[in-house]
């Protein structure tokens, strides 16, 4: 663990923030015309899965967690938890339903994911900007609804409904940012 100021910030490094694992998801440096310049964050609990707001001064201290990463395949749900397995040496992690948040609606069994992970437990994971998911339920278009960007609901493979365009149908792989929940492209196969 090491000792680092607010100006070596990057979204995706992990602090201990009240004696609680976080992780940097976003952070804007403001510099107003009077008074101090300081760092306005948003920090992800790993533990509970949930993302506060908070500023620090700039210059500010703040102790740095590294964490290990582990290319791993999601295997299954199991009550609340998630069980990934290491690819490299079949360890298996579980991460809770809470530390994912709505991220867990777009996990693909079979996919394989970073899990970070701290003192050989699953902690959260590393979503990519963009997840493939096939539309497997979908409504049809309604004759003459084509305003500009008109919208249909989908079910997707993880179970989720997305709002996509109204030329998807069923059997379309499609990219979604789970981040958002929104659609982002079809994807030709």
């Amino acid at each position: 663990m090491a000792i680092i100021s607010t100006s070596d910030f990057q979204k995706g490094i992990f602090i201990n923030f009240r004696m609680t694992p976080h992780q940097i998801v976003d952070f804007t440096f403001v510099n107003p015309g009077k008074g101090s310049a300081f760092i306005r964050t948003k920090l992800k609990n790993l533990i509970n899965g949930k993302v506060t707001e908070f500023t620090f001064k700039s210059g500010e201290k703040v102790e740095e967690i590294l964490m290990e990463v582990h290319e791993s395949q999601f295997l299954y749900r199991h009550d609340d938890n998630h069980i990934f397995m290491d690819i490299r040496d079949y360890d298996q992690f579980s991460v809770s339903k809470e530390a994912l948040g709505d991220y867990t609606n777009y996990l693909k069994e079979g996919e394989i994911y970073q899990v970070i992970v701290k003192e050989g437990k699953g902690v959260t994971i590393r979503f990519p900007k963009k997840v493939r998911l096939k539309v497997v339920e979908s409504q049809e278009a309604i004759a003459g609804d084509t305003v500009m960007g008109a919208k249909k609901t989908v079910t997707l493979e993880t179970g989720v409904k997305v709002n996509v365009p109204l030329f998807i149908k069923p059997g379309d792989l499609v990219a979604i940012d789970p981040e958002t929940g929104t659609y982002l492209e079809r994807i030709s196969s």
